[in-house]
């Protein structure tokens, strides 16, 4: 029987779930003894043409390239998981899509008639079909080789959706919001990072988008009653995972 294949792309992102993956070290040897990875230029450049079997998506559709791109790669592959924030929610380059493009454009660049791009950024998901979604900026190593494993075994991942204030009770963090004020997106993002900013007394940022259950009606009260205005909530929102969160600020 032959070993399945697995393929890692890379669209518009900074790179870093894909050296999650290479990160993983021991596990990494471990899987490559289960699979032969046919795609991954970021650490081989040999490459072997598909169909494959899993291929791993990591960043966001951001030019008529891209979106061209994903195209093919979804119809190379049996199984297509995208791995980070920029390839399920549009990532940090999507506050472009809360702004005028344009303007950036001409702000950023010397020659901008050179420059060819969308005008928004947006999830793969919103081109092609997507078997799984893995968030996180970056992914989480643990979640990123259950997915991996799984996809191979052929079963469902076991990645529980709850929020990061589970995971700050279960390694007995003090809320940093009941105890000292301090604005946090834990209640409505999705788990995964192992509550890593409340254990340093900080709010959670959102990297890992919404959890399965997000009531930001309830939660952007108290981010006012906690010292934000109206600007502060929406920054707050569009950062690492802006376009999942993408709801209007209620007056």
């Amino acid at each position: 029987m032959d070993e399945p294949t697995l393929a890692v792309f890379k669209l518009a992102s900074c790179d870093g779930c894909q050296l999650t993956l290479l990160d993983c070290e021991d596990e990494l040897l471990a899987l490559a003894d289960r699979v032969r990875i046919s795609h991954f230029l970021e650490a081989s450049s040999a490459v072997e043409p598909g169909p494959y079997d899993l291929s791993l998506v990591e960043g966001s559709v951001t030019t008529a390239e891209d979106a061209a791109r994903v195209r093919a790669i979804r119809a190379a592959s049996r199984r297509l998981v995208t791995i980070g924030a920029c390839a399920t929610a549009g990532g940090i380059q999507a506050l472009r899509n809360f702004a005028d493009v344009e303007e950036y454009r001409r702000t950023v660049y010397a020659s901008p008639e050179y420059i060819a791009t969308l005008a928004t950024s947006t999830p793969v998901s919103a081109h092609v079909d997507v078997d799984f979604e893995l968030r996180g900026c970056p992914i989480d190593r643990r979640q990123l080789l259950e997915v991996v494993t799984a996809f191979l075994a052929g079963r469902k991942p076991d990645v529980p959706d709850h929020s990061v204030c589970f995971e700050c009770k279960r390694r007995g963090t003090v809320c940093v919001t009941v105890a000292h004020g301090t604005p946090c997106l834990g209640p409505v993002t999705h788990a995964g990072c192992g509550a890593l900013c409340p254990a340093f007394g900080r709010g959670c940022y959102g990297c890992f988008g919404p959890s399965g259950s997000v009531n930001l009606p309830a939660l952007i009260p108290r981010l006012r009653s906690d010292g934000l205005d109206d600007d502060g909530v929406r920054r707050l929102l569009h950062s690492f995972n802006g376009s999942a969160f993408d709801e209007e600020v209620p007056p």
